[in-house]
């Protein structure tokens, strides 16, 4: 690292970019004497958006311009949206940091504001491109009809309010973040009738393995809740051996003292049928609860749920 200077590598969407600065702004405040610069960067799946995510590729498309650069030195560390982090990172790289995380739920958002399910109207459309979002919404309301949509936030907000769909589903997070949502207005989908995806809400700091003054940096951004909580949600997601092409939804949430229970479900894409599972563990053995609730849904036949969403 060239003297007191750190480089942060994002993508150039509005949300990426306020997360991005909110991180550096907490590393500037950690470190006064810090130079903090944000570089930012179109990554695969912002520049192809005419198409579902699970056809093009998942989540590396939204990750792997930003590990390349990691790789060459042209930055530091990369800000991630933690559900898009694959959850095995190349050998050279190490999620070197979870901040606090912003609410995980799932946000219900219609023309007016936020809306639950059992008010949109009889065979509504719902705008998401999330194969877990349409099967669970699909669970709940059978007549209703889900439409892939994407692009950033705003742009979908756009297109809601041209008509192109009823409502939206979309992370309440990102409407947090981005000011469009307030705390108070409701609208959030509550677990665990409803999961996220794992990861939703949290912040993924990567950065190289070898590169031990940005990892002592960030770990004053460390919030050890949230690590622990995205820790049992990988585990359950890699175990699994999901991501963004298959209804699967998970949230771990402090359970005691130092304790952490794991929600989760795998859905079949039309909603028809799921399964559901939960356990619970010493913060400590987050990794430990993931695999042991995957392993519960795995025994009670997921995988005959998830082969049906298997790539080809």
């Amino acid at each position: 690292m060239e003297g007191r200077r750190v480089r942060i590598g994002a993508r150039k969407s509005e949300l990426a970019r306020v997360q991005a600065e909110w991180v550096a702004d907490a590393l500037r405040r950690a470190h006064p004497d810090l130079e903090v610069e944000c570089v930012w960067m179109s990554t695969e799946g912002d520049r192809i958006q005419d198409r579902p995510l699970p056809e093009i590729g998942g989540k590396g498309l939204f990750t792997a311009r930003l590990e390349t650069a990691l790789e060459a030195g042209d930055i530091h560390l990369a800000v991630h949206s933690l559900k898009d982090l694959p959850t095995e990172l190349a050998g050279g790289f190490t999620l070197g940091c979870v901040p606090a995380r912003e609410d995980p739920r799932d946000v219900l958002l219609g023309p007016e504001g936020p809306t639950t399910p059992g008010d949109l109207p009889p065979e509504a459309v719902v705008g998401t491109s999330s194969p877990r979002r349409m099967a669970q919404l699909r669970a709940l309301r059978p007549d209703c009809r889900t439409r892939a949509i994407r692009g950033n936030v705003g742009t979908r907000i756009r297109k809601m309010r041209e008509g192109r769909v009823d409502a939206l589903l979309l992370a309440g997070a990102g409407l947090l973040r981005l000011g469009l949502l307030e705390r108070s207005e409701g609208g959030f989908l509550e677990p665990p009738a409803w999961l996220p995806a794992p990861g939703q809400g949290a912040l993924a700091l990567e950065c190289r393995r070898d590169d031990a003054e940005t990892l002592e940096r960030i770990a004053d951004l460390q919030d050890l809740a949230a690590r622990a909580a995205v820790e049992a949600e990988r585990a359950l997601l890699a175990t699994l051996e999901g991501g963004c092409q298959v209804p699967v939804g998970a949230l771990a949430r402090p359970d005691g003292d130092r304790g952490l229970r794991l929600d989760a479900i795998v859905l079949a894409e039309d909603g028809s049928r799921w399964l559901r599972a939960s356990g619970t563990a010493a913060a400590e053995e987050a990794t430990e609860l993931g695999a042991s609730v995957a392993g519960e849904l795995l025994d009670r036949g997921a995988d005959r749920l998830l082969s049906v969403h298997a790539s080809p």
